[in-house]
């Protein structure tokens, strides 16, 4: 009887991909002395090289920790260079309306982060600390105490309504439905 000398994945689906050899992958190894690990994270031997290392990733992470990417440049030159890589990578730079209101862990609007930084606080600040900021920029600032000054008089506003917004986000939170 006849073997067939056809494979089985010549058809749809294919069992492997399309560039899929039957010989063994040609694996590189780490360049590291002594190292029998894959070398599949590359590296430039020098600043501004096209030359590369291949380490495997703990050798890698070894090499970087003393990197400097700006080496053998002027001062001049590395704020040129930094310049224009941030101006060509600002097109990968996460946009404003997807990104959360500032730092927190996300639980506070917009609103709310305004409010604290009126009040100069923290983002992870609880209430307590907002009573007592509100407080110690009311006693600064109130018409009562410094008449005729409208910048204090400004701040006492802007802390006035700072202090709403948080109070009644701070209601929200404790207000549970029965």
């Amino acid at each position: 009887m006849v073997r067939p000398t056809r494979s089985n994945d010549w058809g749809f689906p294919r069992w492997r991909g399309y560039e899929d050899e039957r010989a063994a992958a040609k694996v590189r190894l780490c360049d590291r002395h002594g190292c029998d690990a894959p070398g599949n994270c590359p590296a430039p031997k020098s600043p501004n090289s096209p030359e590369r290392w291949y380490f495997c990733e703990t050798h890698a992470a070894e090499y970087n920790k003393g990197w400097d990417y700006f080496a053998g440049l002027s001062a001049e030159e590395a704020a040129q260079r930094e310049a224009d890589e941030r101006r060509d990578a600002s097109g990968f730079a996460e946009s404003k309306h997807n990104a959360w209101a500032g730092p927190g862990d996300g639980s506070r609007s917009r609103d709310e982060m305004r409010a604290l930084g009126v009040l100069e606080l923290d983002p992870d600040a609880d209430f307590e600390a907002v009573k007592l900021a509100w407080r110690r920029l009311a006693k600064a600032n109130h018409p009562d105490i410094r008449p005729g000054d409208a910048e204090a008089a400004e701040r006492f506003r802007a802390g006035q309504a700072a202090y709403d917004v948080l109070r009644t986000a701070e209601e929200r939170r404790q207000w549970k439905p029965a």
